[in-house]
């Protein structure tokens, strides 16, 4: 994906709150919105529903998950929480704090429900990148 300078304006207003230091920059942004895509695209090869989402720590992915809603007979297995899980279970800790969750589409209630219990720090979702804030 060819960043544009919308793109990389979005990605800098979303690192520049006061969680900078642990946030990644345009280009991790980016990359983490590709695989995101591809995780959407594997789903719905799978027959599932068009949703992926990625955690990123740092410069880094630290999980991941394509939506297994429909394969997994799972309500809860939104992307979203698919990749809460791998990050927890990657890092041996609940707590994802000056975590970034990037996912194709605005998580739902539920899914920002989690992140905020898991003190994920900000939301970007979409193409756009755009900003979905702090977990409530």
């Amino acid at each position: 994906m060819k960043l544009t300078r919308r793109h990389a304006a979005l990605a800098l207003a979303v690192v520049a709150g006061p969680a900078a230091q642990a946030q990644p920059g345009s280009a991790a942004l980016a990359n983490a919105m590709a695989r995101a895509r591809e995780l959407r695209d594997a789903a719905v090869r799978a027959g599932d529903q068009p949703y992926g989402a990625v955690v990123l720590q740092g410069e880094r992915i630290v999980g991941e998950g394509p939506s297994r809603v429909v394969t997994a007979n799972d309500p809860t297995a939104h992307a979203e929480m698919e990749a809460i899980r791998d990050a927890a279970r990657r890092l041996a800790t609940r707590d994802l704090a000056g975590c970034l969750l990037v996912s194709t589409s605005r998580p739902c209630r539920m899914c920002e429900a989690a992140a905020g219990w898991a003190r994920i720090e900000r939301m970007v979702h979409g193409n756009a990148l755009t900003d979905a804030g702090r977990p409530s």
